[in-house]
């Protein structure tokens, strides 16, 4: 009887004793991560595509691996633009001394086309070149200072967006956006990935900075020394006095440039992760079939 029980605990001794199994590790196809970088805003202020008003951007993003040589990924992104004439080289830019700021809140999604597999954790496809293409909208409102108080240029109708003659000239703080670019990836250690993207936001409105078109005149906006109206001296501030001889904002003269639409670019770095799973994912297994 002794000898029975031997036999039958040796094999569970034996069991308990060897190796366990490990399943074989693989990374989701997945992607959490943030960016940091700085943008830059193109347009009627800034046409010379000057690189003089860069500002801090950040966001977070989630990345999809469709296989090792397409992605899709969502985006949330913050940063505030601008530009000041007085940054101009030209005579005509520096004499209407318009000048702007605005935040940028925008909400994106991206395609990215890798010129070469790219799988985190395989040695031999650690990194590769992509361009990216996508749609996006984003939150904007561009501000100016007048007696050390910030005003909404949109609100203020520096344009006559609030005269029944200029309505069609009104615009809303949310505008559609169309991200093209080219970037860099690199996995630094299985689940762990660097990038670096440059990519152009190019707009459907013209009133990034609220300079379009032309001047409506100053005496559509009201003012006088006891009660200064700000869009008065926003609208035109190329001289103390806009209804002078020499004032640049006479109604129908040119203000902005209508005939293309403003830009902002994004140059930033992503720092994203991937979770661990004992699972080959199945955008893996195409890819291995191949």
């Amino acid at each position: 009887m002794f000898r029975f029980r031997c036999a039958c605990l040796l094999p569970l001794c034996l069991l308990f004793l060897l190796p366990k199994a490990q399943g074989q590790l693989f990374f989701a196809g997945t992607e959490y991560g943030i960016t940091l970088g700085g943008s830059q805003y193109f347009g009627d202020l800034n046409d010379n595509y000057g690189l003089k008003f860069i500002r801090p951007a950040a966001g977070v993003f989630i990345r999809q691996h469709l296989n090792p040589y397409i992605s899709v990924r969502g985006s949330l992104t913050g940063t505030e633009i601008g530009y000041d004439d007085a940054l101009n080289n030209n005579a005509f830019a520096k004499y209407r001394n318009l000048r702007f700021t605005s935040h940028i809140v925008e909400l994106a999604f991206q395609s990215e086309f890798n010129f070469v597999r790219f799988t985190t954790g395989e040695e031999n496809h650690r990194f590769t070149p992509y361009l990216t293409g996508g749609i996006g909208v984003f939150y904007y409102d561009p501000v100016a200072v007048f007696n050390g108080k910030h005003y909404s240029l949109r609100k203020l109708g520096t344009e006559g967006q609030n005269l029944d003659e200029y309505k069609d000239r009104k615009y809303s703080s949310f505008a559609a956006c169309f991200p093209v670019g080219l970037g860099f990836k690199y996995w630094v250690m299985p689940g762990f990935n660097l990038g670096f993207e440059i990519a152009d936001r190019l707009t459907l409105t013209d009133y990034l900075d609220d300079v379009s078109t032309s001047y409506v005149g100053a005496d559509k906006f009201p003012t006088s020394p006891d009660y200064p109206n700000p869009a008065y001296i926003l609208q035109d501030p190329s001289t103390p006095d806009p209804k002078s001889s020499a004032a640049l904002g006479r109604a129908g003269k040119q203000r902005g440039n209508s005939s293309s639409f403003d830009q902002y670019l994004y140059a930033v770095f992503n720092i994203s992760f991937q979770l661990k799973v004992y699972r080959c994912p199945s955008y893996l297994k195409e890819g291995i079939l191949e």
